[in-house]
């Protein structure tokens, strides 16, 4: 169980006292079965800036982490889940920043990540959210990969908004055939698949195309409305979303309702959408079989770790995509378990982690000693 977001901000201060977020740790866990792990999350949409300050030097970097662990010791959190989006560039600032001022980031993110796993040891664990569209993965190369997933116990990577309104066309938001195309660009530059998780949307997202488009002929491909101020890269408007939970938005609402019971399942891409010829609005969603349908294809296809979804409070009342996430889940893993034979345990990858994490500490010690965490972070 995840909880975001704690801003990133707050681990480039000198010795903050306040984790500011929307509940505690403490009071969620007893919600969870015994067992379950809680996750902090840092950062977020629009946390490009505060990322871009820990990264740029050694000694921001280990003020960021020794504060990760500060806030891991004050509030328990199992796990840290760092969610910088994106290092390297095409961020929620990629209009003002472009990305060559951001190259340096690149090799700038593991060096982080490294930070995070010195201070925090080898009994905590570490994730984080990627994107799930090769636009914008700058920092995930074949050389930065391996350092990356060294340190990282999982990745979340989230393959939903791959269509938003940075595009001109409709598509799938998290189609089966583009979440396939996002792990395994992943997997190509060498992240192991079973650190790999993937991402599920419990939300429809809604894009207006343009009324001369002729959307009729194939709503797929259509030509979207201009959705981006090209100069400012702000919302103009024309895409959205909105949660299961939430009321529909009334401008939405006729159309919403038309397509709930008239979507399709487009069985070339994956994914189910409805156009509206009226309103001239296309639909993205996933359903409960679409959701299934993604574990034969992605999941067991390439052996997988798991999966993630954003976000539980999205679902409706009566929790069809979690119902259905769950299931398949269970599933996929009895596959797994028979066609691949003894699968490494949690202690197995533990045991590891504690191994590597002694070497690399080790390691960094005899070559300079002011990376030892403070006395009050000192992992024994």
């Amino acid at each position: 169980m995840a909880l975001a977001f704690m801003p990133a901000s707050v681990f480039n201060e000198e010795n903050p006292s306040l984790w500011p977020l929307f509940t505690t740790v403490a009071s969620v866990r007893p919600k969870f079965a015994h067992g379950a792990a809680i996750m902090v999350a840092i950062g977020g949409w629009g946390a490009t800036a505060s990322f871009s300050i820990a990264a740029a030097t050694q000694k921001n970097r280990r003020r960021f982490a020794y504060n990760v662990r500060a806030m891991v010791d004050q509030t328990g959190p199992d796990v840290v889940n760092i969610d910088w989006e994106y290092p390297g560039g095409n961020g929620e600032d990629y209009k003002q920043i472009p990305n060559s001022e951001k190259a340096w980031e690149i090799e700038a993110y593991p060096e982080l990540l490294q930070e995070i796993r010195l201070a925090l040891g080898p009994d905590k664990s570490i994730s984080a959210a990627v994107p799930g569209h090769p636009r914008e993965m700058l920092a995930f190369t074949k050389e930065t990969m391996p350092k990356i997933s060294s340190v990282l116990d999982f990745i979340n990577v989230m393959t939903y908004d791959l269509v938003n309104r940075r595009d001109n066309v409709t598509g799938h938001h998290t189609g089966l055939a583009s979440s396939l195309a996002g792990i395994e660009a992943f997997l190509e530059n060498g992240l192991e698949p079973e650190k790999a998780n993937l991402g599920f949307a419990f939300y429809p997202r809604w894009y207006k195309t343009d009324p001369n488009g002729n959307c009729g002929a194939n709503p797929m491909g259509c030509k979207t409305l201009l959705m981006e101020d090209p100069s400012s890269g702000a919302d103009l408007g024309r895409a959205g979303a909105f949660a299961w939970s939430d009321d529909v938005p009334t401008d939405l609402s006729m159309s919403f309702h038309r397509a709930l019971p008239h979507g399709l399942y487009d069985n070339g891409k994956g994914g189910h959408y409805f156009w509206d010829t009226g309103e001239d609005i296309f639909w993205s969603w996933d359903t409960p079989v679409a959701i299934s349908k993604k574990f034969p294809a992605i999941m067991e296809r390439l052996s997988l770790g798991g999966v993630f979804a954003w976000g539980l409070g999205e679902d409706s009342s009566d929790w069809p995509h979690l119902q259905a996430l769950t299931a398949n889940s269970r599933g996929s893993r009895e596959a797994q378990r028979i066609s691949n034979g003894r699968q490494r345990t949690n202690s197995d990858r533990k045991f590891v982690r504690r191994k590597q994490w002694r070497r690399r500490h080790q390691r960094q010690a005899s070559l300079d000693c002011p990376a030892h965490p403070p006395r009050e972070y000192a992992i024994q």
